[in-house]
């Protein structure tokens, strides 16, 4: 059993982390479209940002956490002892923040108050990738 729920947590946090990846990339053309005054490339950007975040995005945290959790039932003895799992679960956290705040840049586009440019969400865009990268180190080396 505890593989099978594994291998859904896995496969809810791939599907998460791609649409982690590609919404401030959608970001980055959303507000080159703006400065370009492109009001049908913006009116498409909303629309594949909102429907990014409400059909890929939410339901794949939700599952994440989920599965997540239900490891940690499983496993709850040696995750509570292990002092990766609460690095990993702060940057689980951390994750969960970045995507709301994601979304009040969805709705700062949707309403036309969105005050960045493109160099932002370039740099916006590193945040998930430093934590992909350091959640698949605490997660598989287990460094403490």
């Amino acid at each position: 059993m505890f593989a099978w729920i594994l291998a859904f947590h896995l496969i809810a946090v791939i599907c998460w982390f791609a649409a982690l990846l590609y919404l401030p990339r959608l970001f980055v053309y959303h507000s080159q479209a703006l400065r370009d005054d492109d009001a049908r490339g913006t009116r498409r950007f909303q629309l594949m940002e909102r429907r990014l975040y409400k059909a890929i995005m939410n339901p794949a945290m939700i599952a994440s956490v989920i599965f997540g959790v239900w490891l940690l039932v499983m496993d709850f003895q040696t995750l509570m002892a292990a002092g990766w799992f609460y690095a990993k679960a702060v940057l689980v956290i951390a994750l969960i923040g970045y995507q709301h705040i994601c979304l009040a840049h969805i709705k700062r586009f949707a309403d036309g108050t969105n005050r960045h440019g493109r160099s932002y969400y370039r740099v916006f865009s590193v945040v998930p990738v430093v934590i992909l990268l350091a959640v698949v180190i605490l997660s598989e080396v287990h460094p403490f």
